[in-house]
């Protein structure tokens, strides 16, 4: 009888603050989202602390009565790993690592630590190491003995061990040493781009894990990797695509977060390259998600970062399959989520559908649901961008010669 394989998950704890900037009810969904990151970078969260503060302790993150607190419960559960929801100073990590003893991360290492573990290209892997050694630089010191004594598990796949035992100056000169393979690649990207013609270019864009590389499978037929789980694709996938008879390239772009940290956005220039390019964004969202409009803003604000907040968008609304209404029993006070599935006229009669400068769209790419709309919404937006820049293609307008021939005579 064959043993069923073991998967052996690295006992964590996380933490976070309620501010007067950040509700109790934000804490938890971000807690919960830090928790989705914890699981993806292969651990498991066994306590979650929290602490109301004006602001967070510059010196220790959260208050000393707390950090005891967390000290006392690490000793009496043998945990290896805690992870702060907010990006913390290099002093605060030392602090910290001092008084607990354990390996000690923040959201921003967490991410990263994710993308280590994603990148599968060469180029992926040199943007991940950039931002690593980015964020790495200012926690040289006093942070090697720790690691030293921490190896493996969460926070440590990156630079490889000739970074940990290297001083700042080497680790400066690797920066640059990367930048510069960056840039070359970066060309090389841009003259790739710029080789694919003057076809339109649409790219899928949205939170992490909302179904972009499914929609991607099921629209141009390839086999793009997909699994619930976050960041599960960190290369951009360009296909080219034909609706009727109009050909167009479709990008898959890497999923956003929020608080995405400011190394990933700017050593990931060329993938996002792919969206300040495009003509068309399709901005998918998980409307199942109970956050899904917090998603949105974080989307939106990232495409303002990056300068693409003004480019034609169509909102696409995904997982309709899988939403939940909420119904509400008022003799008992309980709200529950009920297997009742809206309708795609309930969801056209919604404030949804009036997102964007278009009318939304809702499907599930799973089931393909609601895809012949899809389609024709799509071909509609491209033909018109692709009309506007080929005024007298043939191929749009088969009659366009015999109708106009008078006025070229």
């Amino acid at each position: 009888m064959l043993e069923k394989e073991t998967i052996s998950f690295e006992k964590t704890i996380i933490a976070g603050v309620v501010t007067q900037q950040q509700s109790e009810e934000k804490l938890t969904e971000y807690l919960d989202e830090l928790e989705f990151l914890t699981f993806t970078a292969g651990g498991q969260v066994v306590k979650r602390f929290s602490q109301k503060m004006e602001r967070p302790n510059p010196k220790t993150y959260l208050g000393t009565g707390k950090i005891e607190e967390i000290h006392l419960y690490i000793k009496e559960h043998d945990i290896k790993t805690i992870i702060f929801d907010d990006e913390l100073s290099p002093s605060q990590s030392k602090n910290i690592t001092k008084i607990l003893d354990i390996k000690v991360l923040d959201r921003t290492n967490l991410i990263l630590d994710i993308f280590a573990q994603r990148a599968e290209t060469s180029y992926a892997r040199t943007q991940v190491e950039l931002a690593q050694c980015i964020y790495l630089l200012p926690r040289l010191s006093g942070m090697w003995t720790h690691l030293e004594r921490q190896r493996g598990g969460i926070g440590m796949r990156g630079p490889g061990e000739t970074e940990i035992e290297t001083d700042r100056r080497i680790v400066r000169d690797r920066i640059a040493l990367l930048k510069e393979k960056i840039k070359t690649i970066d060309r090389q990207m841009g003259v790739q781009r710029g080789n694919r013609g003057a076809m339109v270019r649409v790219a899928l864009v949205g939170y992490t894990n909302v179904g972009k590389s499914t929609l991607m499978n099921v629209i141009s037929k390839s086999e793009v990797f997909v699994e619930n789980k976050l960041f599960a694709t960190l290369d951009t996938t360009v296909r080219k695509v034909v609706i009727k008879n109009l050909p167009f390239l479709l990008s898959d772009t890497v999923g956003f977060i929020r608080k995405l940290p400011t190394q990933l956005i700017d050593s990931f220039k060329s993938t996002l390259d792919e969206v300040r390019e495009a003509d068309l964004l399709l901005h998918v969202v998980d409307i199942s998600h109970p956050e899904f409009e917090d998603h949105i803003a974080s989307v939106n604000q990232i495409l303002q970062d990056i300068k693409s907040n003004d480019k034609p968008t169509i909102m696409v609304f995904n997982k309709i399959d899988a939403y939940k209404p909420l119904v509400i029993d008022h003799d008992d006070l309980i709200t529950e989520k009920t297997n009742r599935h809206n309708t795609l006229e309930d969801w056209k009669a919604t404030w949804m559908s009036t997102v964007g400068e278009e009318k939304a769209l809702f499907i599930s790419a799973t089931n393909k649901e609601n895809f012949e709309e899809f389609r024709e919404k799509i071909y509609e937006a491209v033909r018109a961008i692709h009309i506007s820049r080929f005024p007298y293609n043939n191929f749009l307008y088969p009659d366009y010669k015999d109708n106009h021939a008078e006025e070229k005579e």
